[in-house]
């Protein structure tokens, strides 16, 4: 009996011991991460004010828009259904697949040149996930209908009902994740990762098929789109990476070193190869289109020789794939200031390559070929103030998301397991 209060006594006393401690631990990390926060520059605070402003003023246009009613505030149509925010949507989500496929890169298959960025690559995909899903959340009529009867009315042949499904699983595995490596539980962490992954890239192929299986768009119809969104989301992500990791040094006023620049140098040369890869396969696009039927030409020249071209020649192909090329072929990846340069002009073009995929190929009425008088012409859409402020508060929410990140995870640090 004597022997057993002992136990009982000491046992009291070890319990104690580690709740302190972890107490004492969960203070320290608290403070630290509270005096890193207040300690940014004066412009840290200043971008991080005007960011919260951008996210407010975005969300009281979404909020306003509920109000007036879907089709008043939104310019979409009865031609063209899906505008902006479905472009942004998918901007936010191929970035975020892209992002977890570098981080996988690193953490899940090993390749140490990769272990650097690993932490903000996943950071940065539950944030532009959760951009992607704010945005999208604005653009359906009754989000709240949505989401009860995606769980109790589950439609198994929908593509959309599948889309919805898969990215929240992604999420959910990517912010277990991000969990786990703040833990330092790098076999958890890369358990969870392998099935982000997995859950990832189901979910944005499945987002291509949602497009690639209209059988009345020509434009979008095939097996090519669920090919080229992964292939493109690759691309986005190592981009939105290269652009991140300058500015979260900016952020924490702290000066790379030889891994983290080694890093981005692998991540820019596998850039490089990403950006023939969408090159060869919009190429090989054009082609097939161009043997395609009346719906396919007529989109194709809109896009190649109408009121798109600009945006396809100009700041899709230009600014988006050949000058960045140039640029990162040039610095072999090594110049920072470069890579910035090149990873800037790519996700501005990025946005545009959505936008341009979506209303391309809703431009072409769906009597067109059919010579119906009122749809002989090309449909046309232009987004709405309330529209530009929907995706405003998404990229607000990424910015200000990111900054805060930067300063409370002590800029993502990582190392090589």
């Amino acid at each position: 009996m004597e022997n057993e209060t002992k136990q009982s006594v000491k046992t009291s006393e070890i319990m104690r011991g580690l709740t302190e401690s972890l107490k004492s631990s969960f203070l320290v990390e608290w403070y630290s991460t509270l005096v890193g926060f207040l300690s940014g520059s004066k412009s840290f605070y200043v971008l991080l004010g005007i960011g919260i402003i951008v996210v407010y003023a975005g969300t009281l246009g979404a909020v306003d828009a509920f109000r007036m009613g879907h089709l008043h505030a939104y310019g979409v149509t009865r031609e063209i259904p899906w505008g902006i925010l479905i472009s942004t949507y998918i901007f936010f989500v191929v970035t975020s697949t892209g992002l977890c496929i570098v981080s996988a890169i690193g953490h899940v298959f090993g390749v140490k040149d990769f272990m650097p960025v690993v932490k903000r690559a996943v950071f940065l995909s539950i944030v532009t996930i959760t951009a992607g899903f704010t945005v999208i959340f604005f653009e359906i009529e009754n989000p709240f209908r949505m989401a009860l009867y995606n769980v109790i009315s589950p439609g198994l042949s929908s593509n959309i009902w599948w889309m919805g499904t898969l990215y929240g699983i992604y999420m959910f595995f990517m912010i277990v994740e991000f969990i786990f490596l703040l833990l330092d539980n790098h076999k958890f962490a890369t358990y969870f990762g392998l099935s982000g992954l997995i859950s990832g890239i189901a979910a944005h192929s499945n987002l291509g098929a949602i497009f690639g299986m209209l059988h009345g768009r020509d434009f979008w119809y095939g097996p090519f789109l669920p090919v080229y969104f992964i292939a493109s989301a690759l691309m986005s992500g190592c981009a939105a990476i290269i652009f991140f990791t300058w500015l979260g040094y900016k952020i924490t006023n702290e000066k790379m070193d030889r891994p983290m620049l080694r890093s981005l140098e692998a991540v820019s040369k596998l850039c490089m190869l990403m950006i023939v890869v969408i090159l060869f396969l919009v190429v090989w696009k054009i082609l097939a289109g161009l043997v395609g039927g009346p719906d396919e030409l007529a989109a194709l020249s809109a896009m190649m020789s109408g009121r798109y071209a600009f945006n396809f020649w100009v700041i899709e192909i230009l600014i988006g794939l050949v000058i960045p090329f140039i640029i990162l072929l040039s610095s072999r990846g090594r110049n920072v200031n470069m890579g910035l340069l090149a990873s800037a002009m790519m996700v501005f073009a990025i946005f545009f390559m959505r936008y341009d995929l979506v209303v391309i190929g809703q431009v072409v009425p769906a009597y067109h070929e059919l010579g119906v008088k009122e749809y002989a012409g090309l449909a046309n859409y232009t987004p709405t103030f309330h529209e530009i402020l929907v995706v405003v508060a998404g990229l607000g929410i990424t910015a200000t998301t990111f900054m805060i990140g930067e300063k409370v995870f002590g800029g993502h640090k990582s190392e090589v397991h």
